[in-house]
């Protein structure tokens, strides 16, 4: 549904996005993720048609986005960084103004724009200015013009940007719930909305992409994946002992009253680890297997990248 083929963008001698190339399938979420300044928001523009590249194509369904791109608005759904609206119109009168535009009239109008506002929570803002709104309810505004048309494809920037905790679960769960059939990228820096909805993630830091995986494979690539963390009560050293004897133990760390036991090659040894403590006697709180962290992943790629454009 989406393609980027070595899509690049220049100003002046600063190249930007450098040769992006990626994919993205119906029924994929893509967390579009990089540093500030790494080209997230830039390639959004270029995918979307309001830039044109320097070198390469984006195509949606198809369609290359510079060379017929009423054809390929159609199928997309764009919600900008910032979400802007006229701030003197309130929700009605912009998802109107929005559907006019996408050739919604009569009753398809009201029942699509009665869909946005009900997906989107707007219905007790519906008739205020827009400059009166909280950033949140302005976001939401930007969703549903987004949702309007029911687009096989959603470009997404920052979605959750300036909701609250509740907002934010709500917009997620919409997300999840409409990705079946439609192809959807979210450009974000929030890493648990990676792992909350989306499947995959594409990583870029300097315009060029560092990363093409699902999040939890990017998880496990991180040194703290597979460890088996355990709190005891007493008996620290006893604990070590008896789990330095298991053969696929690499490694056992005592910090504090945590002890932290790293597997061999990456084998799962959570019933030999919780035998070996029960057989020596040892009292403990709490065992569980890390699963890595996202964050840390994302720090070892993008170190020391941040750039001056968007």
């Amino acid at each position: 549904m989406i393609e980027l083929d070595k899509l690049t963008k220049r100003f002046g001698p600063v190249t930007v996005v450098d040769g992006l190339s990626f994919t993205v399938a119906r029924g994929e979420v893509l967390g579009f993720l990089g540093p500030n300044g790494a080209g997230k928001s830039t390639t959004m523009k270029m995918l979307t048609g309001f830039l044109k590249p320097s070198a390469g194509r984006a195509l949606v369904a198809g369609i290359d986005v510079e060379k017929n791109p009423i054809a390929a608005k159609k199928h997309m759904g764009y919600l900008p960084e910032g979400a802007p609206a006229w701030p003197d119109m309130s929700p009605a009168g912009f998802l109107a103004f929005c559907a006019a535009i996408r050739g919604l009239d009569g009753k398809a109008a009201q029942a699509a724009i009665a869909k946005a506002v009900d997906r989107t929570t707007l219905k007790d803002v519906l008739h205020q200015p827009i400059d009166t709104l909280s950033k949140g309810f302005k976001r939401r505004v930007g969703l549903a013009q987004a949702l309007l048309h029911d687009p096989d494809i959603l470009i997404l920037d920052e979605p959750t940007d300036g909701l609250d905790p509740n907002q934010k679960h709500e917009v997620r769960r919409l997300i999840r719930d409409i990705s079946a059939d439609k192809a959807i990228i979210i450009s974000t820096h929030i890493l648990e909305e990676v792992e909350a909805i989306c499947s995959r993630a594409v990583v870029i830091a300097r315009g060029k992409m560092v990363a093409d995986a699902t999040p939890q494979a990017l998880e496990a690539k991180t040194a703290g994946h597979n460890v088996m963390a355990i709190v005891v009560v007493s008996d620290a050293e006893r604990a070590r002992k008896a789990l330095e004897a298991i053969p696929e133990v690499e490694k056992v760390e005592i910090i504090g009253k945590r002890i932290l036991v790293t597997p061999k090659a990456g084998l799962a040894i959570g019933p030999q680890v919780a035998s070996a403590l029960v057989s020596a006697g040892v009292i403990f709180e709490e065992i569980r297997r890390e699963h890595g962290r996202l964050d840390d992943v994302f720090r070892a790629l993008t170190r020391g990248e941040e750039q001056i454009y968007a």
